[in-house]
């Protein structure tokens, strides 16, 4: 009895040796024969942490087999932090074997802030081409006016590097490409003739480089290329001709204001001539009453009625002489 005991404990220390040699063992001893300096207790404390304790010894392995300083503890934090460890350890080594200054903590917050790191290291290394304007936005030409009205269409490809200093908080390719297209638009409206632009195109690219366009921005640009230049529309003479249009529309709005107030005017005056017409003849309705009058008070005789008449119908014979001679006769009539 006693022996199936001690043979059943010895079977159950086997296998639980054989549980921490699969799962500790080997990779302590891969991490002793590497020098990464991971020990039994790290491993299990990683593992009751619910850390992948396996891909964080090979992470370390590699680091420090390319010769990059770091500690368990900072590939755990990240990993503890929801950071992506292998591709943060690559982008370190590959800074490491460049020559780049990447420290395990910046890529770490890089990573972290949610750029691909990796790419970034490789945009440092080998500077990458922005087409600008972007096509993805759908617009495939910058459009400017140089001073003397034509219109230039003009795509330009602009080479930058990743300055990972400035990754964390640094503005993205759309500050780039935004920053570029405002300084090709302003060089172009400063030129003169546009044929200047398409002999000498290298003078944009001069001009833009000169404004420190990369300024809090992630990227360092190194070249601006004019990738295509052409002429497009005579701006200028398009404006002129709207500018006339809209002049004469206002000339034909003007003078049809002028013309109503015109109609307006002479319909007031021709009221007028038949308010005072209407006034003649009232006054002309008062004169039998006033002659009446004029008799019963003795202001009037006979003779001096008969006397009006006689004036009266002269004048009536004079007009009508005068309306079939024609109105200078009539007029010299008068006069005699």
């Amino acid at each position: 009895m006693i022996i199936i005991v001690v043979a059943l404990v010895a079977v159950l220390i086997f296998v639980v040796f054989l549980f921490l040699f699969f799962s500790f063992i080997r990779l302590w001893i891969q991490a002793l024969l590497t020098k990464a300096d991971i020990g039994i207790g790290s491993l299990i404390g990683m593992k009751l942490r619910n850390v992948d304790y396996a891909m964080i010894v090979r992470q370390k392995i590699a680091l420090i087999q390319a010769g990059v300083k770091v500690t368990t503890g900072e590939l755990e934090s990240h990993f503890l932090a929801r950071g992506n460890v292998p591709k943060t350890a690559t982008a370190v080594i590959a800074a490491h074997k460049a020559g780049l200054d990447l420290p395990w903590r910046t890529a770490a917050a890089i990573d972290l802030a949610g750029r691909d790191v990796l790419e970034a290291v490789r945009t440092s290394v080998n500077p990458k081409v922005i087409d600008c304007p972007d096509p993805g936005k759908g617009k495939q030409f910058l459009d400017a006016v140089c001073r003397n009205g034509i219109q230039l269409l003009a795509k330009a490809r602009v080479t930058v590097r990743t300055k990972l200093e400035r990754l964390v908080g640094g503005a993205t390719e759309e500050t780039i490409i935004a920053r570029v297209g405002e300084g090709i638009v302003k060089a172009i409206g400063s030129a003169h003739d546009h044929k200047e632009v398409l002999a000498n195109p290298g003078m944009i690219s001069q001009t833009v480089l000169h404004n420190a366009l990369d300024a809090q921005t992630a990227y360092e640009i190194v070249s601006i290329d004019i990738a295509h230049i052409e002429v497009g529309e005579n701006i200028g003479a398009k404006l002129q001709a709207e500018q006339a249009a809209a002049d004469l529309r206002v000339a034909q709005a003007e003078a049809e204001k002028r013309r109503a107030a015109a109609v307006a005017r002479e319909q007031e005056m021709r009221a007028l001539v038949e308010e005072n017409r209407a006034k003649v003849v009232e006054a002309e309705a008062q004169v039998p009453q006033a002659i009446a009058d004029a008799f019963e008070k003795g202001h009037l005789g006979v003779m001096d009625f008969y006397n009006m008449k006689n004036v009266q119908s002269d004048t009536l014979m004079r007009n009508n002489i005068a309306t079939m001679t024609g109105g200078a006769e009539g007029q010299s009539g008068s006069g005699r």
